[in-house]
């Protein structure tokens, strides 16, 4: 059974802005702490990535996985599914972007995560809280 987990942030700036930046994988590096690596193996007719492979660090150790990007709600909703992962079974998530007025966006980040092998709920917990901090990362950059 995967585990879930979201978050909703308001970050004061635009809707564009903070689209641009989440379709910007290939700098996720510089804000997303956890991930240590993207490289792009695939892109739309677009030019947008399509199929990413991440090297991150998860629970003391390196995992990686790729994951396949769906724009077909852009520019309101960015969402990924695993293609292949070393200790992960599944990996699900989106950015789902609304303007809050005046300048600023609400976004809502949820992931849901299988892993190959059960963990205590501690150390799920804690791990979660590491993966919604990216979402803290993006709003950084965003405002800063």
């Amino acid at each position: 059974m995967a585990d879930r987990a979201s978050e909703t942030i308001s970050i004061q700036a635009s809707p564009e802005r903070v689209w641009e930046i989440a379709t910007d994988i290939a700098s996720y590096p510089s804000w997303a702490h956890d991930v240590k690596s993207v490289e792009i193996r695939s892109t739309d007719d677009q030019g947008r990535p399509v199929d990413v492979e991440f090297r991150a660090s998860a629970l003391g150790r390196t995992t990686h996985y790729t994951l396949r990007y769906d724009y077909s709600e852009a520019p309101n909703k960015l969402s990924w599914s695993m293609v292949t992962g070393d200790i992960q079974r599944s990996i699900d998530g989106a950015y789902s972007l609304s303007s809050s007025g005046e300048g600023s966006t609400d976004v809502r980040y949820e992931l849901s995560i299988e892993l190959a092998v059960p963990l205590p709920g501690f150390v799920k917990r804690r791990a979660e809280r590491r993966i919604l901090n990216a979402v803290h990362g993006m709003k950084s950059l965003a405002e800063g």
